[in-house]
């Protein structure tokens, strides 16, 4: 089978290796040359995928069986007329469609299928967004409705964040949509996510729940398994159910979720692996998020996820802008117990760009604190250089 994969970065990169184990050939797409999972696919091409045109060149020039989406930034309604020529738009042309806008698939949760999500407003100015603050109260939450990674987003505590917001979310928006959501801050106790497969003529599987911790709309660390209660695990499993079946298609999604005391709040979905869900390469499930995404689309059965180990990841950041950066420590962390690493291979950074993560993991009646401790450890001895 041959994959279009449109976005190449580094959980592109995973999901190619994992193809490519078990014979499938990728050709990985993005705007800039070189990017990690360019580096281990079959082909690449350089385009704007912005641009429907060209969007419609290389789908014509390589005749692919499925298209996988990895980014947001994406003319995605070109997905139907691709469905519609016989090729597999994974998960499906309405999941991804719906998925890379965050006023799509909040709608679908919230009023289609009555999922308790924050309060939320949109608004496409700076007026509109105090308006929507006055509807939602302070503090708040302003994420652009196309992004990833944090990118864009910020709390508003006092009406002088209003304009600040604004303009970072403009900034940070991926695509050429022009609009924000307004977010009620939810006084959650933790949040999760629940990587969630679902498989053509099978049930829908879960993984452990993961958790995570966010700095600038970014993960930093996450876990697994996340402790929670069974009722909010039983609560959370039933609302990505509903969410993933109604938008069709095989794959994995990363649905997270807030925990709170009066219950589950539903946040956001991913029609795709999830950085959260690095922690799986760190050993912790029979396969990782990318063999799960991968086997899901191919419709390859899977029996059953189980839980090995318990682990953790923490990122790697880059601190300054550099061409063809370098790494130091690789030697220290390589000496550590039950530890290892990803250096994604981009071929620039530029400040808190994710360059790479530390894998640590244990035995499942190790405290995961403690096993999350030694990831941020592990990851603080890799340094990024110019």
């Amino acid at each position: 089978m041959k994959i279009l994969l449109l976005g190449s970065g580094e959980l592109g990169k995973e999901f190619v290796i994992a193809a490519q184990r078990i014979g499938q050939t990728v050709i990985a797409v993005d705007s800039y040359k070189n990017a990690p999972a360019m580096q281990v696919a079959h082909g690449f091409e350089v385009i704007n995928m912005l641009d429907g045109t060209e969007l419609d060149r290389i789908v014509a020039k390589h005749k692919p069986d499925f298209i996988v989406p990895e980014i947001e930034a994406i003319r995605t309604e070109r997905f139907y007329d691709y469905e519609k020529q016989g090729i597999i738009v994974v998960p499906s042309a309405k999941a991804a469609n719906f998925t890379m806008n965050r006023k799509a698939i909040r709608d679908l949760a919230s009023k289609e299928l009555g999922l308790k999500t924050a309060a939320y407003r949109y608004a496409t100015t700076a007026l509109e967004l105090q308006k929507g603050v006055e509807a939602v109260g302070m503090p708040c939450v302003v994420k652009p409705l196309m992004s990833s990674s944090g990118k864009g987003q910020s709390t508003i505590k006092t009406t002088d964040d209003i304009e600040k917001a604004w303009q970072y979310a403009v900034e940070g928006s991926r695509g050429d949509v022009v609009e924000v959501i307004v977010e009620a801050f939810v006084k959650f106790n933790s949040e999760i996510t629940l990587l969630t497969v679902s498989q053509n003529n099978n049930p829908t599987l879960f993984c452990a729940p993961i958790g995570h911790r966010q700095e600038r709309g970014d993960y930093q660390e996450s876990w697994q398994p996340a402790r929670i209660s069974d009722q909010d695990l039983y609560e959370a499993q039933d609302m990505a159910e509903k969410v993933t079946e109604a938008l069709g298609g095989a794959g994995l999604f990363g649905v997270e979720f807030f925990l709170a005391n009066d219950g589950v709040y539903f946040s956001e979905l991913s029609p795709r692996p999830h950085d959260t869900g690095m922690v799986t390469l760190a050993g912790t499930q029979n396969f990782n998020e990318f063999e799960l995404h991968l086997r899901a689309i191919l419709s390859l059965p899977i029996c059953s996820i189980t839980l090995e180990k318990a682990g953790a990841s923490a990122v790697v950041l880059a601190s300054q802008n550099s061409i063809n950066p370098t790494f130091t420590g690789l030697e220290k962390i390589a000496a550590l117990p039950k530890t290892d690493f990803r250096i994604f291979g981009k071929p620039s950074s530029r400040p808190y760009r994710r360059m790479a993560v530390a894998l640590t993991n244990d035995t499942l009646e190790t405290p995961i604190e403690e096993i999350t401790e030694r990831a941020i450890q592990a990851a603080a001895l890799l340094k990024v250089h110019s």
